[in-house]
């Protein structure tokens, strides 16, 4: 019984990683959404940790079970099944997401660190495969226009004036429609 509790504690620490990336739902007060995701959450791994408080106890109990400890052994399991009600009530105003290969990584009893760690490299590595092209691009459209700008220099002079003439309308338009630098539209509450 007493191997289920850094699981589970492994699973709490996952779900408040997890939720700290999402934006969540909104709470009634006028509360923030955040704030209301992070009240919920901290009131989940509250029941969690109470829950699990309940399952040692009764592991205790089961395990020196006797006739005059039978009261006391009821007592905490209707305790346990309360507290699992309020914890799935709880849960229900908590939208985190737990990839499964996390929830799988907890059940084999590893760290899901490893799951992050993995996830971040893999990114990584898809960043510096996805720069080099970029790069080779660039570098295949410079190496074209100076051949180009040998073959054909008037051509490309009326490309570069064309480039340049687009790039300036289409900063114009971006300003007009207060596109910001990363090509999001500006909110109205933003400054």
């Amino acid at each position: 019984m007493d191997d289920a509790a850094p699981n589970t504690s492994a699973v709490v620490a996952a779900a408040a990683a997890a939720a700290a990336g999402n934006g969540l739902q909104a709470g009634a007060g006028g509360e923030r959404p955040e704030d209301a995701s992070k009240q919920n959450l901290a009131q989940v791994t509250a029941s969690i940790q109470k829950t699990l408080g309940l399952l040692h106890q009764l592991n205790l109990n089961v395990s020196s079970f006797s006739s005059a400890s039978q009261l006391p052994l009821l007592q905490r399991l209707n305790a346990l099944v309360a507290e699992l009600d309020t914890m799935q009530k709880l849960a229900d105003g908590c939208n985190i997401q737990v990839p499964m290969e996390v929830v799988n990584l907890i059940d084999d009893g590893k760290n899901p660190d490893e799951f992050t760690r993995d996830v971040l490299n893999s990114c990584i590595a898809k960043n510096q495969v996805t720069k080099g092209k970029t790069d080779a691009f660039k570098s295949l459209r410079k190496h074209l226009l100076e051949e180009l700008e040998q073959a054909f220099p008037d051509d490309v002079e009326a490309y570069r004036e064309i480039r340049a003439t687009s790039a300036a309308e289409s900063k114009r338009l971006g300003q007009s429609q207060s596109i910001l630098s990363n090509g999001d539209v500006k909110g109205e509450d933003e400054p």
